[in-house]
């Protein structure tokens, strides 16, 4: 049986090796993932020319050599939007963006997956009455994460903790950021960023003591969704 092909836009490089696997996982062997990164091909000093500014929103992704980095939005859409446009125009009609930035202005000419809507709603619709709890992965992110969640749960508590760079720092990272959730007692989780993987989800799910939305997971399953 043929493979149904669906795209995937990373804001950084490709191919994303922490992530495209964790997907395929939920959706299944006969999916093809076909990746494009909207840093492919840039060299470090290019990629460095693109960092934010002061007043710019803050992007973290990672790269191909497994290092991340900290990219301006207004630098990348432009990129990040052709890198789309160019896997439509290949024939695949359902593209996922793999980045939970909110990028207002982004279209396409098939069906275009965002996982910060998605992530967001969810978020939403289960949260009613409740302290929600964010992990966002640099502190230059607080206060447009403070923004986007303050109509979601009775009140929130922003916290950071990246999952990029080195594994035991990483994990340190999100336990203290786990356990400063509980102590300020959040009763759900939401790890806004692509990034999170699985691991990282049930890590903070057992430190924080709450249950945890994964950005990642919600993805790969309303994918599931579409593709059958």
């Amino acid at each position: 049986m043929k493979k149904r092909v669906i795209g995937a836009v990373t804001i950084g490089q490709s191919p994303r090796v922490d992530l495209v696997p964790e997907l395929i996982s939920i959706l299944g062997p006969d999916i093809e993932i076909r990746e494009r990164g909207a840093l492919d091909g840039l060299t470090k000093d290019e990629i460095a020319a693109l960092a934010p500014q002061l007043g710019d929103s803050v992007l973290v992704t990672r790269l191909a050599d497994g290092s991340s980095a900290r990219i301006a939005e207004r630098h990348i859409t432009p990129r990040l939007s052709e890198t789309i446009h160019a896997l439509f125009r290949e024939g695949i009609d359902i593209v996922a963006l793999l980045c939970t930035g909110e990028f207002p202005e982004l279209e396409g000419e098939g069906l275009l997956i965002r996982p910060q809507v998605i992530l967001y709603n969810v978020a939403q619709a289960v949260s009613s009455g409740l302290k929600l709890g964010v992990i966002c992965p640099d502190a230059g992110q607080i206060t447009e994460a403070e923004a986007r969640w303050r109509n979601v749960g009775r009140e929130q508590v922003v916290v950071v903790a990246s999952p990029y760079g080195d594994p035991e720092e990483v994990e340190a990272g999100l336990e203290k950021a786990a356990r400063t959730l509980k102590a300020q007692g959040v009763e759900l989780a939401v790890l806004d960023c692509i990034g999170y993987t699985l691991a990282m989800q049930e890590l903070v799910r057992k430190e924080a003591g709450v249950p945890v939305i994964l950005a990642r997971g919600i993805l790969a399953r309303v994918l599931k969704e579409l593709i059958g």
